[in-house]
């Protein structure tokens, strides 16, 4: 550490080593998140309730993330198989005694609090994958891939039952992620599509009418343009509409004349497409590139097996998050409820999104103490 326990940080320098906050990510974190108050503020119709709302959960996620930085990565290690225990716990809860809304079991109702706990999987599953594998060889044998895909699929089928098949998705792509880091064999990887892909009859009969629906209107929105695949419809005219410089900031049609619904969640890609335009939209995907660069960079560097399973699954898990809510916005993927990070309107997601980014930055500014 630059300074001694008697001397406070004079520059800025020693005061990011003080706080152990990557200077680049919490930039890039900080211009994506006001970028998204902006966007929302057009999204809502211009409602400074859902912008101040947004702002105090971005307020907590950062304070989240400033607190988690403070913490050794070996904490992490230890703590993992618990917050997975706790995490489970609460997912079965939910089975008992969740709060269902639109025809979903999702939230646990605390009086004070009302939250979902599948979000807290997103983080449990890659640390407790990760975890795992801190202390075993690698390349892992089949016995290990075992447990790690078993630590996967309990949590990631209690969601899909509630049902909620984007979190699933998500968790799924979380620990996958932590296991393909390990050093996963690429003939069992095919294996796996393949195992993937002749389950797919199976799954879909065991998927809900509407979730079928999805899927199909995705094969051809235009089956039914005024209803299952109004949204996709919608979200296209938006994004086309854009051009390549926009329509100007608060000037977009489709969600100001409501044509375009749930415009300030899943959908406010289309949005901020819209008012932007194809520059517009080149710049943000450059923002969650840098991001998501960095937090590779980030476990490039780590310093044993456990931070470089974890700061790799947690920064592709957000690329995941990118890669799906634009997919689907843009009609290239179904619609899976999964949303645009730091741009949507959310709590408790948003919230574990910037405390992963402030265990990513746990990793790498522990390595600099470290290494001085």
């Amino acid at each position: 550490m630059s300074t001694n326990a008697t001397n406070a940080p004079s520059t800025l320098s020693e005061w990011l080593v003080y706080w152990r906050i990557d200077l680049q990510l919490l930039v890039a974190l900080a211009c994506c998140a006001a970028l998204g108050l902006f966007v929302l503020y057009s999204a809502s119709g211009q409602s400074s309730t859902v912008v101040i709302n947004q702002s105090i959960r971005l307020g907590i996620g950062l304070l989240g993330m400033l607190l988690v930085a403070q913490i050794p990565p070996e904490w992490f290690r230890v703590a993992a198989p618990w917050v997975f225990g706790f995490g489970v716990f609460l997912l079965v809860l939910v089975v008992v005694l969740g709060d269902t809304a639109m025809g979903a079991r999702r939230w646990l109702d605390l009086g004070v609090v009302r939250f979902q706990p599948s979000e807290l999987m997103k983080l449990a599953a890659p640390l407790a994958v990760a975890a795992y594998f801190r202390d075993r060889s690698l390349p892992p044998n089949l016995r290990d891939i075992g447990v790690g895909a078993l630590l996967i699929a309990v949590p990631v089928l209690l969601v899909a039952d509630q049902p909620d098949l984007g979190t699933a998705l998500l968790i799924a792509a979380a620990g996958s992620f932590a296991l393909y880091f390990a050093g996963l064999r690429w003939r069992i990887i095919l294996l796996l599509i393949i195992a993937a892909a002749a389950a797919a009859p199976a799954l879909w009969f065991n998927m809900h009418e509407y979730q079928q629906e999805r899927v199909l209107t995705f094969l051809n929105p235009a089956r039914d343009p005024t209803g299952a695949g109004y949204h996709i419809s919608q979200s296209k005219i938006a994004i086309g509409s854009g051009g390549l410089f926009g329509k100007g900031w608060l000037n977009g049609s489709q969600a100001h004349l409501n044509f375009l619904p749930e415009s300030d969640t899943d959908f406010v890609f289309a949005v901020f497409a819209e008012e932007t335009g194809l520059f517009g939209v080149m710049a943000l995907l450059g923002l969650y590139c840098f991001i998501v660069g960095r937090g590779l960079y980030i476990a490039m560097k780590s310093q044993d097996t456990f931070q470089r399973l974890t700061a790799g699954s947690l920064s592709l898990t957000f690329f995941i998050y990118v890669f799906v809510n634009i997919g689907m916005v843009a009609g290239l993927l179904p619609v899976v409820g999964v949303p645009l990070p730091l741009i949507s309107y959310g709590g408790t997601s948003m919230v574990i999104l910037l405390i992963s980014f402030g265990i990513l930055m746990s990793i790498h500014t522990h390595r600099k103490l470290l290494a001085t």
